[in-house]
């Protein structure tokens, strides 16, 4: 069990000379940190965001790496199974913008036939999105009193990360495939962000799971925050969110991806029963990438702060397993 610190104040990511800021580590309910990354080489930003609604599942993702810029939009059909994916990769990450404040301020990624814009207010953000046959247009309001978990994630002094998982969040707007328009309603859809900035390790392997539903939401992470004191696991409920301290255990068959999975640990009980794989994989040398993305339902159980167990069953998410060399 791991024995964080909620920060509840304002606070820098890195100290002047951009090593680790030894008051950062800890963990939020609501963005505080301002990640002002400093040097160039192993520096990663991006914003990922999933949106599940009864038709369709949504990934966006923009993201700086330095040397590179990888942005994407991919669609899942649910009821064809059909996936549409659209990824380019931009020298040095040029034109990025890439705020250092989760919650703040305009995102921007483009490429040949791509484009992601992201207004980002205290009353909540509007996402924009064009790829060849789609077109994305939401709007994810921010509810009074919603909380997110933000944590800082210290490998060392050189290497750390902070991430925001706001998982539950609800979304409306339209969906456009091919000219055809797929209303996107509160009541039956909902949006989760990834906002990360940090300096990472050449190789890194993680799991994350993250899933939704009416009044309850479930965030859990593994592998790669093992050992480092901090874990990324949180249950909300109504809103408020429940840390998770415990590092937790994950089970899976990664000969057949489609199988249950089974995360558990104190406090945790989960298994999540998918029904869509997606696989993505990047190679570009030094650049390179593997990810097992699963989509389906939650069940099982996972426990407030006071100990009392909350039923997950029939919430919407994914499960994945990523490795990258970056």
């Amino acid at each position: 069990m791991t024995h964080e610190r909620e920060i509840t104040e304002p606070v820098d990511l890195c100290l002047p000379n951009g090593r680790l800021n030894p008051a950062a580590i800890g963990w939020t309910r609501r963005p505080l940190h301002r990640a002002n990354l400093r040097g160039w080489g192993r520096a990663k930003r991006w914003e990922y965001w999933g949106i599940v609604t009864p038709t369709h599942i949504v990934g966006l993702v923009a993201s700086a790496l330095d040397y590179a810029g990888v942005h994407s939009v991919y669609l899942l059909d649910r009821r064809t199974g059909l996936e549409r994916n659209t990824e380019v990769v931009v020298p040095f990450a040029r034109a990025a913008a890439l705020p250092p404040r989760s919650g703040a301020g305009l995102v921007h990624a483009a490429g040949p036939g791509l484009t992601i814009d992201v207004d980002q207010r205290p009353e909540g953000s509007t996402i924009r999105a064009v790829a060849p046959g789609v077109q994305i247009d939401l709007t994810v309001p921010m509810p009074p009193g919603h909380e997110s978990l933000g944590v800082v994630v210290p490998w060392s002094r050189r290497r750390f990360q902070y991430t925001v998982k706001d998982v539950g969040r609800p979304v409306r707007g339209t969906l456009r495939v091919d000219g055809t328009g797929f209303p996107v309603g509160a009541a039956d859809s909902f949006a989760v962000l990834d906002h990360g900035r940090g300096k990472w390790p050449y190789a890194v392997r993680w799991n994350w799971a993250a899933g939704s539903g009416a009044g309850r939401a479930i965030q859990l992470g593994g592998r790669w925050t093992d050992g480092t004191g901090s874990t990324e696991n949180a249950l909300v409920v109504d809103g408020r969110l429940h840390k998770i301290g415990a590092e937790l255990t994950w089970r899976y068959d990664r000969t057949d991806w489609l199988r249950p999975w089974h995360i558990s640990g104190p406090g945790v009980d989960v298994r999540f029963h998918p029904f869509h794989e997606r696989r993505a994989r990047t190679n570009l040398g030094v650049l390179a990438s593997e990810t097992h993305q699963c989509f389906g339902h939650f069940s099982g159980w996972a426990a407030t702060e006071a100990g009392e167990r909350v039923d997950l069953d029939g919430l919407v998410g994914w499960a994945e397993e990523a490795r990258n060399r970056w």
